[in-house]
């Protein structure tokens, strides 16, 4: 089973997600505004902020982490993908503190995800060059 642990890696970012989800809807009811209100107390903006950006990074993040198993190294794909796991839960807990506390978070999640990116990607390319395919 060659894609086991990036499976695990797959799944743990889906549990982090949903816990990200649980957090807006506890951080709504600490500061009694409910659905459908986005705006009105700085917490609850920011802890919707920062579940939302890291939806804006699944599409990036999942076919990357995965063509990377695929097509390079599925150990060093699912280590990447837990580096990125662990900047996203580093991200979301700064940026539900305060907006400044995000940096440190993103810039790790940022640096996995490009790695995987670029990693699949110059991998795919030295394949389709190797095989004689323009």
């Amino acid at each position: 089973m060659p894609y086991t642990s990036v499976a695990l890696v797959t799944l743990l970012a889906v549990l982090v997600y949903f816990w990200m989800a649980a957090m807006v809807a506890r951080t709504r009811r600490r500061v009694r505004i409910f659905a459908p209100a986005m705006t009105g107390d700085p917490a609850l903006e920011r802890t919707i902020r920062a579940h939302v950006n890291t939806l804006e990074w699944f599409p990036i993040f999942l076919p990357s982490l995965w063509l990377f198993a695929i097509y390079w190294n599925s150990p060093v794909a699912a280590t990447l993908g837990l580096v990125w796991v662990a900047g996203r839960i580093i991200y979301f807990l700064g940026y539900a503190a305060a907006a400044e506390k995000r940096r440190l978070g993103f810039a790790i999640q940022a640096t996995a995800a490009t790695a995987l990116a670029i990693g699949a990607l110059g991998r795919v390319i030295y394949l389709l060059i190797k095989s004689g395919v323009s």
